[in-house]
Protein backbone atom coordinates (compact mmCIF):
# COMPACT_ATOMS: atom_id res chain seq x y z
CA UNK A 1 0.00 0.00 0.00
CA UNK A 2 1.20 3.90 -1.07
CA UNK A 3 2.09 5.57 2.13
CA UNK A 4 0.43 9.16 1.97
CA UNK A 5 3.90 10.67 2.94
CA UNK A 6 5.46 8.84 -0.27
CA UNK A 7 6.06 11.54 -3.06
CA UNK A 8 6.81 10.89 -6.52
CA UNK A 9 9.69 13.34 -8.24
CA UNK A 10 9.50 12.12 -11.84
CA UNK A 11 7.47 8.94 -13.08
CA UNK A 12 8.21 8.01 -16.70
CA UNK A 13 5.41 7.95 -18.63
CA UNK A 14 3.65 5.04 -20.38
CA UNK A 15 2.47 5.38 -24.03
CA UNK A 16 0.68 2.78 -26.34
CA UNK A 17 1.42 2.80 -30.06
CA UNK A 18 -1.59 0.89 -32.22
CA UNK A 19 1.04 -1.91 -33.86
CA UNK A 20 -1.44 -4.65 -35.79
CA UNK A 21 -3.94 -6.76 -35.35
CA UNK A 22 -4.02 -10.65 -35.73
CA UNK A 23 -7.22 -12.61 -37.25
CA UNK A 24 -6.40 -16.39 -36.47
CA UNK A 25 -8.89 -18.72 -37.71
CA UNK A 26 -9.60 -21.29 -35.00
CA UNK A 27 -10.42 -24.74 -34.65
CA UNK A 28 -12.65 -26.48 -32.08
CA UNK A 29 -11.30 -26.79 -28.46
CA UNK A 30 -10.02 -29.93 -27.78
CA UNK A 31 -10.36 -30.97 -24.32
CA UNK A 32 -7.48 -32.22 -22.50
CA UNK A 33 -9.70 -32.21 -19.50
CA UNK A 34 -9.43 -31.53 -15.18
CA UNK A 35 -5.89 -30.43 -14.78
CA UNK A 36 -5.04 -29.33 -11.28
CA UNK A 37 -5.56 -25.74 -11.87
CA UNK A 38 -8.94 -26.13 -13.41
CA UNK A 39 -10.03 -27.51 -17.35
CA UNK A 40 -7.28 -27.99 -19.89
CA UNK A 41 -7.99 -26.93 -23.25
CA UNK A 42 -6.16 -26.69 -26.56
CA UNK A 43 -7.67 -24.58 -29.43
CA UNK A 44 -5.92 -25.40 -32.59
CA UNK A 45 -4.65 -22.30 -34.64
CA UNK A 46 -4.86 -22.80 -38.57
CA UNK A 47 -4.03 -19.76 -40.24
CA UNK A 48 -5.39 -16.07 -40.37
CA UNK A 49 -3.46 -12.68 -41.48
CA UNK A 50 -2.45 -9.70 -39.72
CA UNK A 51 -2.11 -5.60 -40.99
CA UNK A 52 -1.76 -2.93 -39.34
CA UNK A 53 0.86 0.35 -39.48
CA UNK A 54 3.72 -1.59 -38.15
CA UNK A 55 3.45 -5.62 -39.32
CA UNK A 56 1.49 -7.10 -42.03
CA UNK A 57 1.40 -10.68 -42.98
CA UNK A 58 -0.27 -13.99 -42.60
CA UNK A 59 -0.45 -16.17 -39.51
CA UNK A 60 1.07 -19.76 -40.56
CA UNK A 61 -1.40 -22.86 -39.36
CA UNK A 62 -0.15 -25.33 -37.09
CA UNK A 63 0.23 -23.67 -33.70
CA UNK A 64 -2.49 -23.18 -30.99
CA UNK A 65 -3.87 -21.85 -27.71
CA UNK A 66 -3.29 -23.42 -24.62
CA UNK A 67 -5.97 -22.79 -22.02
CA UNK A 68 -7.32 -23.37 -18.79
CA UNK A 69 -11.00 -22.34 -17.32
CA UNK A 70 -10.06 -21.88 -13.72
CA UNK A 71 -12.47 -22.80 -10.79
CA UNK A 72 -13.93 -19.01 -10.55
CA UNK A 73 -14.85 -18.89 -14.47
CA UNK A 74 -11.84 -17.01 -16.13
CA UNK A 75 -9.70 -18.53 -18.69
CA UNK A 76 -5.98 -18.06 -18.71
CA UNK A 77 -4.73 -18.38 -22.13
CA UNK A 78 -1.45 -19.54 -23.85
CA UNK A 79 -1.03 -18.29 -27.42
CA UNK A 80 1.89 -19.72 -29.50
CA UNK A 81 1.97 -19.15 -33.22
CA UNK A 82 4.12 -18.16 -35.94
CA UNK A 83 3.41 -14.54 -37.80
CA UNK A 84 5.00 -14.10 -41.34
CA UNK A 85 5.26 -10.39 -42.69
CA UNK A 86 4.61 -9.60 -46.11
CA UNK A 87 8.44 -9.50 -46.58
CA UNK A 88 8.67 -13.11 -45.75
CA UNK A 89 10.35 -13.02 -42.73
CA UNK A 90 8.70 -15.62 -40.40
CA UNK A 91 8.22 -13.81 -36.58
CA UNK A 92 7.69 -16.58 -32.97
CA UNK A 93 4.43 -15.14 -30.85
CA UNK A 94 3.72 -16.01 -27.03
CA UNK A 95 0.62 -14.50 -26.30
CA UNK A 96 -0.46 -14.54 -22.58
CA UNK A 97 -3.63 -13.13 -21.36
CA UNK A 98 -6.69 -13.37 -19.34
CA UNK A 99 -10.43 -13.36 -20.24
CA UNK A 100 -13.28 -13.00 -17.62
CA UNK A 101 -17.11 -12.24 -17.77
CA UNK A 102 -20.30 -12.39 -15.69
CA UNK A 103 -20.82 -16.47 -15.87
CA UNK A 104 -23.37 -16.18 -18.26
CA UNK A 105 -21.54 -14.67 -20.82
CA UNK A 106 -18.45 -16.53 -20.18
CA UNK A 107 -21.25 -19.45 -20.62
CA UNK A 108 -21.72 -17.93 -24.23
CA UNK A 109 -18.58 -17.44 -25.18
CA UNK A 110 -17.63 -20.92 -24.31
CA UNK A 111 -20.53 -22.35 -26.41
CA UNK A 112 -18.95 -20.45 -29.30
CA UNK A 113 -21.54 -18.52 -29.75
CA UNK A 114 -21.04 -14.38 -30.81
CA UNK A 115 -21.06 -12.24 -27.69
CA UNK A 116 -20.08 -8.08 -28.05
CA UNK A 117 -16.56 -7.31 -26.84
CA UNK A 118 -18.05 -4.70 -24.33
CA UNK A 119 -19.16 -7.41 -22.19
CA UNK A 120 -15.93 -8.64 -21.51
CA UNK A 121 -12.58 -8.37 -20.70
CA UNK A 122 -9.91 -9.78 -22.52
CA UNK A 123 -6.24 -8.36 -22.31
CA UNK A 124 -3.34 -10.15 -23.33
CA UNK A 125 0.93 -9.65 -23.41
CA UNK A 126 3.08 -10.61 -25.87
CA UNK A 127 6.77 -11.11 -26.90
CA UNK A 128 7.92 -11.64 -30.30
CA UNK A 129 10.68 -13.24 -31.59
CA UNK A 130 12.01 -11.87 -34.82
CA UNK A 131 15.24 -13.52 -36.41
CA UNK A 132 18.74 -11.04 -35.38
CA UNK A 133 19.52 -9.61 -38.77
CA UNK A 134 15.81 -8.95 -39.97
CA UNK A 135 14.12 -5.67 -40.67
CA UNK A 136 11.78 -6.54 -37.87
CA UNK A 137 14.47 -7.27 -35.25
CA UNK A 138 13.40 -4.41 -32.88
CA UNK A 139 10.23 -6.93 -31.73
CA UNK A 140 12.79 -8.52 -29.78
CA UNK A 141 13.36 -5.57 -27.70
CA UNK A 142 9.34 -4.03 -27.47
CA UNK A 143 7.11 -5.58 -25.14
CA UNK A 144 3.27 -5.81 -26.27
CA UNK A 145 -0.09 -6.00 -24.72
CA UNK A 146 -3.30 -6.04 -26.03
CA UNK A 147 -6.90 -6.22 -26.55
CA UNK A 148 -8.70 -9.33 -27.56
CA UNK A 149 -12.30 -10.33 -28.64
CA UNK A 150 -13.65 -13.67 -29.65
CA UNK A 151 -15.60 -14.94 -32.67
CA UNK A 152 -17.03 -18.38 -33.06
CA UNK A 153 -13.76 -19.25 -35.52
CA UNK A 154 -11.42 -16.38 -34.80
CA UNK A 155 -9.56 -14.85 -32.31
CA UNK A 156 -8.91 -11.04 -32.95
CA UNK A 157 -5.77 -9.35 -31.18
CA UNK A 158 -5.29 -5.75 -31.39
CA UNK A 159 -1.47 -5.02 -30.63
CA UNK A 160 -0.01 -2.04 -29.52
CA UNK A 161 3.69 -1.24 -28.63
CA UNK A 162 4.63 -0.28 -25.32
CA UNK A 163 6.50 3.29 -25.80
Amino acid sequence: MWSTHYKVISMPEIKLDFAFTVRASLEPPIVVGQAPDGLRRFVPINGGSFSGPLLSGTVIPGSGDWQIVRSDGALNAEARYILETEDGVRISVNNRGVRHAPPDVMAQLNRGERVPASSYYFRTSATFEAPVGSPHEWLNRTLFVATAEREPSTAIIHFFRVL
